[in-house]
């Protein structure tokens, strides 16, 4: 009897451990960007031509955005999780539009911010795995642009789609998003850029040690954005 007692404070005591060290995990502040946003992806090279104008995402100015399906204990919401730290470049060709091209875009994964400091720690340790250094930045690698026709003239908005490679925690799907852009001025543009996802489909898993969460499939991504000419 006495041999049994002891077997079952050591089994408590195990339990209480691991559950103190997944807490502590989970609860420690994520790792700081380990790299420059500004220089985390290829640059556009400039041309010698004054119909290509080459655009630089502005981060300050600019917001990514995921936004799912949650449950918690019973509780529905959309959350949303929001970050600046964004970095790509876009190529605008004045005279035909249908030549314009789009830089590698970086979206680091580790800066993604919701409502709840816990529920980030884990999107971004577990589930986007961004302490990994190979996962820390989200990229969309675009490779083909559709709907462009013409010329474009500042106060003009453009209405087109970008396809290209996404990665997301290693994992690298084709997508295609839905793209408006309005020169306002000779040195600004600005837009908004939309698509879904599936979860399933980049590996995106829920960890066990987030008990009574029922998270949606579906995650809609958007990218509203201010690009400025380099001065």
């Amino acid at each position: 009897m006495f041999r049994g007692l002891q077997m079952l404070i050591f089994a408590v005591a195990v339990i209480a451990i691991v559950s103190i060290a997944a807490f502590l995990y989970l609860t420690r502040e994520i790792a700081a960007p380990s790299v420059d946003i500004a220089s985390s992806v290829q640059t556009i090279a400039p041309s010698s031509s004054d119909q290509e104008v080459i655009f630089n995402i502005t981060p300050e100015e600019t917001t990514a955005e995921y936004s799912i399906y949650e449950s918690l204990n019973g509780a529905d919401k959309t959350v949303i999780g929001t970050t600046n730290q964004v970095t790509g470049e876009i190529m605008l060709n004045l005279n035909d539009v249908a030549q314009s091209r789009i830089s590698e875009l970086c979206v680091n994964a580790r800066t993604f911010a919701t409502d709840s400091d816990h529920r980030d720690n884990a999107v971004a340790r577990l589930i986007l795995q961004s302490e990994d250094a190979a996962n820390e930045c989200v990229l969309f690698q675009p490779n083909k642009i559709s709907g462009l026709l013409g010329s474009v003239s500042v106060g003009d908005t453009l209405t087109f789609q970008v396809t290209g490679d996404l990665t997301i925690a290693g994992v690298t799907q084709s997508m295609t998003f839905a793209v408006t852009a309005t020169l306002q001025t000779a040195e600004e543009l600005t837009g908004h850029a939309e698509t879904v996802i599936s979860r399933a489909d980049f590996n995106l898993q829920i960890p066990e040690v987030v008990g009574g969460t029922t998270v949606g499939d579906a995650i809609t991504l958007k990218l509203d954005f201010v690009a400025m000419v380099n001065q």
